[in-house]
């Protein structure tokens, strides 16, 4: 697989919606995890995160002009013991809850479908890292319409076994703007991860649609510690 330029794929598309990468920085010491949300309407344009524990959850700006939470307000990061569970809604807590009872992170999400936003049906993308003793793995989901048919739903996991320092995979809901709204199709991209936290912070901060993104999140795990670094940054202040 061809390796993109990760600010290339995000400024040529004015409306990816929202996307995970996760990766292993280019020393080989840091797990990496990225996530973004944009908005076209007033109510998912009035969002900021917010730290919530070791994870962060998504908050209206202004309460007052909250209209409707659903889809909007939820947790997109929550970790289990060494597991970073990232996602693009409230499949987080599925995926928490079910793999706390011991199932998996495709059975847990086997139990849930695309959002119910018709028509643009939008995947529900999640992702996963486990990151222990010096080792490091993770997995990411897409869960689709088929083609815009609201009656089949398309699942598709993608594992990445011993990542290689300096890639990473990025995954987002839409292939542009349109209406209905396209979803994301094939595999997630091939891209490459720095050791510069700050540094690939700014670039995906700068590489969104000006008008239409709302905030950004970012991850570095120490691979053999478990201790990390976020940032987060919030159109909204």
């Amino acid at each position: 697989m061809q390796m993109k330029s990760i600010e290339n794929e995000l400024k040529s598309n004015a409306y990816p919606g929202r996307g995970i990468i996760i990766g292993k920085s280019a020393n080989g010491k840091y797990a990496v995890t990225a996530y973004f949300i944009m908005g076209r309407s007033e109510n998912s344009r009035n969002r900021v995160f917010v730290e919530d524990g070791e994870g962060i959850r998504t908050q209206a700006f202004d309460p007052g002009k909250l209209s409707d939470p659903s889809l909007i307000i939820y947790a997109p990061v929550r970790v289990m013991g060494n597991k970073t569970i990232v996602t693009n809604g409230d499949q987080t807590d599925t995926i928490y809850e079910l793999m706390d009872r011991q199932q998996t992170f495709e059975q847990s999400l086997r139990t849930r479908e695309f959002e119910p936003d018709a028509p643009n049906y939008t995947p529900r993308i999640s992702g996963i890292m486990h990151v222990g003793d010096g080792q490091y793995n993770y997995a990411m989901s897409i869960l689709k319409s088929n083609n815009g048919n609201p009656d089949a739903c398309n699942r598709y996991t993608f594992a990445y076994e011993n990542p290689v320092a300096g890639e990473g995979h990025f995954i987002h809901t839409y292939m542009g703007d349109g209406n209905p709204l396209p979803s994301f199709e094939g595999e997630p991209e091939l891209i490459a991860i720095p050791d510069d936290m700050d540094a690939f912070t700014s670039l995906l901060w700068n590489s969104l649609n000006e008008e239409n993104k709302v905030s950004l999140f970012v991850r570095y795990i120490d691979i053999e510690t478990g201790k990390y670094e976020s940032k987060i940054v919030n159109k909204n202040q």
